[in-house]
């Protein structure tokens, strides 16, 4: 009898079931078991408390998600072989496996290398029989079948859908909240594109106004954006201090930068990389409250007790007067809609396909490609008045 496992996921009010045996030996991996100790989030916990979900149950809710998409698409005539489903399954649970501590935040600091990048290499590294062919393909957008890679990545995947609302639910922001069910219900294939039915453009506006409401209610909040700060402005000292470390793998990474040409030249650096968690970085933070140094020692106290930079947004570029670990600026920009980047496209009854720009009453291309640009500087609360 094949394994099947049932996990528990509030999120979707329900199990989520994994009968695949190919895919359950994915998720026992250690390379995705990892995840569990990588928060979705990173920081954001420190204005949200729920926010502590991780990687690992985002990647699962994908998965259950793109399931549920295949499943549609094949009861409106796509052909989609079992091959091809299980390709396109494996493709989005492995989607951010390339991450590093605390997701996002740490990107580009440890290793100068995307995380895309190295999800590939992950892929790569786990396809020891071949079974990963199919997903590799659909990931790199070489597969055949085109939407099958916009299921994993564009700008109505499944990657998005699920972080949307997942994210909402631990973080109590309603504004998240889409009706994934509906999307998906509504999904077709057109051309080889991945397509919304007419009857769906509303929620697909919804889900757009939703994404940009959480940008800046949960991704940009100005005290996210400071702790981030902190945690980077600790990670660029300890760069430059070399601080002991209780992990050798932070240790390593903190002593030399490494890019992707690196990784390829040298294939244990992936296994060293694969050790890094939220864990090693706060384990390091809590021991170098007591470094030598005072500025790292500080900055180290005040992410562990919780006390972050003052931050101020502006709408005009800030002239950059003092730059140190305390102080400094910096540019967010949010745009909720990329017109080059795999439109989202709605079929109508009478055969025509146009982008939602054009197809949507209420939010025309003005709206769609609008970039919201802030300034903001950061310094110590003690000098906010």
């Amino acid at each position: 009898m094949a394994k099947r496992k049932i996990i528990n996921d509030p999120v979707y009010d329900g199990f989520l079931a994994i009968d695949d045996e190919a895919i359950l030996a994915l998720v026992e991996h250690p390379y995705f078991q990892r995840q569990r100790r990588i928060k979705q989030l990173g920081l954001t916990y420190l204005v949200y408390p729920g926010a502590m979900h991780t990687r690992f149950s985002h990647m699962l809710g994908a998965l259950n998600l793109m399931g549920r998409a295949l499943e549609v698409l094949q009861q409106k005539g796509t052909l989609i072989t079992d091959d091809e489903c299980r390709g396109a399954k494996m493709a989005i649970l492995l989607h951010d496996i390339g991450h590093g501590p605390f997701s996002h935040t740490s990107e580009g600091v440890l290793v100068d290398v995307p995380h895309e990048t190295l999800t590939s290499m992950f892929m790569q590294r786990m396809n020891v029989d071949s079974s990963l062919d199919t997903a590799i393909d659909i990931f790199l957008d070489r597969y055949p079948k085109h939407f099958l890679h916009q299921l994993v990545s564009s700008q109505l995947d499944m990657d998005r859908l699920d972080y949307l609302g997942r994210d909402s639910f631990f973080t109590g922001v309603s504004e998240g909240i889409v009706g994934t069910d509906r999307i998906i219900s509504m999904l077709n294939v057109h051309n080889d594109e991945l397509v919304v039915d007419e009857k769906g453009i509303y929620s697909v506006e919804k889900f757009i106004v939703s994404r940009r409401l959480m940008y800046w209610q949960v991704y940009m909040h100005k005290t996210v954006i400071a702790a981030d700060q902190l945690l980077l402005n600790i990670l660029h000292l300890a760069r430059q201090l070399h601080p002991s470390c209780p992990s050798p793998a932070l240790q390593h990474f903190l002593a030399q930068h490494y890019t992707e040409a690196d990784f390829k030249a040298n294939p244990s650096l992936l296994d060293l990389f694969a050790e890094l968690d939220d864990d090693d970085i706060m384990v390091a933070i809590k021991q170098w409250r007591k470094h030598p140094d005072p500025m790292l020692a500080r900055l180290c106290a005040d992410l562990v007790d919780r006390r972050l930079p003052a931050i101020r947004f502006s709408n005009t570029p800030l002239t950059e007067t003092q730059r140190d670990p305390l102080h400094g600026t910096g540019t967010l920009r949010n745009r909720s809609y990329d017109f080059s980047d795999h439109e989202i496209k709605v079929l109508f009854k009478d055969g025509r396909c146009v982008g939602i720009g054009e197809a949507s009453d209420q939010l025309d291309r003005h709206f769609l490609e609008k970039q919201v640009t802030k300034y903001f500087h950061f310094f110590p609360k003690s000098e906010k008045h």
